[in-house]
Order: structure tokens, then C-alpha cells, then sequence
């Protein structure tokens, strides 16, 4: 399988909603009910070969109840002080 072209940094983002996802014990068919899009759809974001954006980041953990606000600041919060894009 080919190396993700996103970042390093931005693999935090991923790994931020693969352990609220897995944490709420929510499967992937079951976030992609609540997202309305595939298993499929689930699982390339989680493998990071598809990139979301903040407002898709911002449903994804909402569909996870989770608290959207709260999950922003602790990802930039995460961010190392020579992230690049």
C-alpha cells in the first residue's frame, strides 16, 4: 500500500477520531450510518488516504457525540511548533 501524502501533523486528526470512535465502542459501519456515507468512506479516512476538512472533522465528532469545540483545541493544541502543510 502506498505511503500517505498528508502529513504527519495531520495524522493526529486521525488518530484523534479513531480512538473517540473506538472509545464509544461505535463500529465503522455504524459512524457511517450516523454520517450517512460508507463503511467504506470510514475506513479510507481512518487509513488516511482520504483528507477531511475541519467542518467534516466537526460532524465526525459530533456523529460520535462528542464535543466538537473541545476536539479542535486539543488538535492544535497537539501540533508540533514546525508543522508544515
Amino acid at each position: 500500500m502506498p505511503k500517505s501524502v498528508f502529513t504527519d501533523a495531520y495524522a493526529f486528526v486521525v488518530e484523534y477520531l479513531l480512538a473517540l470512535r473506538k472509545e464509544k465502542g461505535v463500529s465503522q459501519v455504524e459512524l457511517a450510518r450516523r454520517l450517512g456515507k460508507t463503511q467504506q468512506f470510514v475506513s479510507l479516512v481512518e487509513r488516511k488516504e482520504r483528507r477531511i476538512d475541519v467542518v467534516e472533522f466537526c460532524v465526525f465528532v459530533r456523529a460520535l457525540e462528542g464535543d466538537p469545540e473541545a476536539a479542535v483545541v486539543e488538535v492544535a493544541r497537539s501540533l508540533p511548533d514546525d508543522a508544515a502543510i
